[in-house]
């Protein structure tokens, strides 16, 4: 008798594992793995693809990325497998098997979502976990690059920055974060006022759908390709790879920042920032972040306001803007930082602009306890509304952060239907609502103050719907059924929200390329309902 391959001990493992006291739904994987590997083109490979429970690597590999405290603890549902594929037909496989298998999917790309759902499922799971598609191939010539996404932002950044100073790309500032997902939701930066989202940049990509076809753009159509920018891509297959267009930005650049607190002016300056951040010029990001700091009065808390961003230009002409807009600021030269673009990634990441740009390759993530909740503003907030803010952030004994980005530039000329992501004219700034905790226990206390906070701001933000970024998922706004399909009217509570009117589109582009709604999650897009079907909303 020879001696069993590393695919056979896999098999022999697997089948002992499975043989163990668990409920017999513990069967299914067995027979998922065998469907894998009858897909491979090479065997062997098996046991570097899927990773079972009992693999030595099995938490480590679930933990990486799973970013969220609140969905890592002993009793939160973890998934049967983990298939981690180095290739496209390797996804193609997953997909097939975990469909013959009845097993839910959920795709991860750097772990990122706020609610946990590309890593945690009430029913029987497989993660696809998209971290070795880290490819990234930049085309500074025709100024644009091929990149997997398992990629992460970092990685992105500094493959750009190798081929060229002078190009960049429009999406977000934590360099840990997954480009499958980022760009799926939309995805906004530093010089979004200037090129739009991460999602409108994007020229091509390639998907692997229901049925395990790899499409491009030109074969899955522009309703399908439409829907993947901004949409979520989980609701509609598995996306290997996004062909992205680069930017130019200009060799030197400049950071700056201003810190008030309340004592100091800043409910006033705040109150002015509303009328006149999204009139700016578009080389100019001046977004506002809350929090909390000591006094320098009396050594309690208070609330402070840091005006900050970036300008493509230099100090003199980014001083002669904000004067001429926003003189209320009192910006001087000593507040800014002249630097590459790329440098300015470091800061903004919160690196020191004299690390070496293989910082951006760390994909380490630090890991919180947290909730997220979003909001878009129309108006301006009243000072007495703003005050109201502070006492409520000022009794939380944890500190909360409020971020506000400002609108306008280029996203106020892109049509709000052009993508899936409709927040366009007409939004002064969106304002992400962050609290950290560190201990479990502290949870229900923490989660009731951000929420309550939610319900205050309701008189002070759009309405009808009121909006909210997809990418700040809050599973506050609505969820699906765990079992069976969810109705478009149920669907729509929170769709709208993310979508508004672009949701009816989505749910037609589902319907059309996973009418059996097999990549479905709490918030995914829904299938419409048969016609005299009825439902249990």
């Amino acid at each position: 008798m020879g001696t069993p391959t590393s695919t056979e001990l896999f098999l022999l493992l697997l089948v002992f594992f499975v043989s163990l006291p668990f409920t017999t739904s513990i069967l299914t994987p067995e027979k998922f793995v065998q469907c894998i590997s009858s897909h491979l083109q090479d065997p062997n490979m098996l046991s570097d693809i899927i990773i079972t429970r009992n693999s030595s690597s099995y938490s480590s590999i679930l933990n990486s990325t799973s970013e969220n405290l609140r969905f890592t603890a002993s009793t939160t549902p973890k998934p049967y497998m983990i298939v981690t594929p180095f290739n496209e037909s390797q996804i193609q496989a997953a997909i097939l098997c975990a469909k013959n298998q009845g097993l839910q999917v959920r795709v991860r790309s750097g772990g990122h979502d706020y609610e946990g759902l590309s890593y945690v499922s009430n029913l029987p799971f497989v993660i696809i976990d998209l971290q070795n598609l880290q490819s990234i191939n930049v085309d500074i010539e025709n100024k644009f690059a091929w990149v997997e996404s398992g990629a992460i932002l970092g990685e992105l950044y500094h493959e750009i920055a190798k081929k060229s100073k002078t190009y960049g790309f429009p999406a977000g500032s934590c360099p840990t974060v997954g480009v499958g997902g980022h760009i799926s939701g939309g995805g906004f930066g530093t010089i979004f006022r200037k090129y739009g989202l991460a999602a409108d940049n994007v020229i091509d990509a390639r998907i692997i759908d229901v049925n395990g076809r790899i499409l491009d753009r030109r074969s899955m159509g522009e309703d399908l390709f439409w829907a993947i920018r901004g949409g979520g891509g989980a609701s509609f297959g598995v996306i290997h790879s996004w062909k992205i267009r680069l930017v130019p930005v200009p060799n030197r650049v400049t950071v700056f920042q201003v810190d008030k607190t309340i004592e100091a002016g800043a409910t006033k300056l705040l109150y002015k920032w509303q009328y006149t951040a999204h009139k700016l010029h578009q080389d100019l990001f001046l977004h506002a972040t809350i929090g909390v700091s000591d006094s320098s009065r009396n050594g309690e808390k208070t609330v402070s306001v840091r005006f900050g961003g970036l300008f493509l230009g230099g100090i003199e002409n980014l001083l002669f803007t904000v004067e001429e807009s926003f003189g209320e600021l009192n910006l001087k030269a000593e507040n800014c930082t002249v630097m590459s673009w790329i440098e300015s990634v470091l800061y903004f990441a919160g690196f020191s602009i004299n690390d070496p740009l293989s910082v951006l390759l760390n994909r380490g993530q630090s890991k919180y306890f947290y909730k997220a909740k979003s909001d878009y503003v129309k108006e301006p907030i009243s000072r007495k509304a703003l005050e109201g803010v502070w006492e409520r952030i000022l009794k939380q004994d944890e500190g909360p952060i409020l971020i506000l980005t400002p609108y306008g530039g280029k996203m106020s000329e892109i049509l709000e239907s052009q993508i899936p992501f409709p927040h366009r004219s007409g939004n002064l700034y969106d304002i992400q609502y962050l609290i950290y905790w560190e201990k479990d226990e502290e949870t229900e206390k923490h989660l009731r103050w951000i929420r309550s906070l939610y319900l205050y701001m309701e008189p002070y933000v759009s309405k009808y719907p009121r909006s909210a970024y997809l990418n700040y998922r809050d599973l506050d706004l609505g969820r699906n059924h765990d079992h069976g399909n969810t109705s478009y009217a149920k669907a729509s509570v929170w769709g709208f929200k993310y979508f508004k009117n672009n949701f009816i589109r989505l749910v037609h582009v589902k319907t059309t390329v996973d009418p059996a709604n097999f990549f479905k999650h709490e918030q995914s897009i829904p299938v419409w309902e048969p016609l005299g079907k009825k439902r249990r909303d």
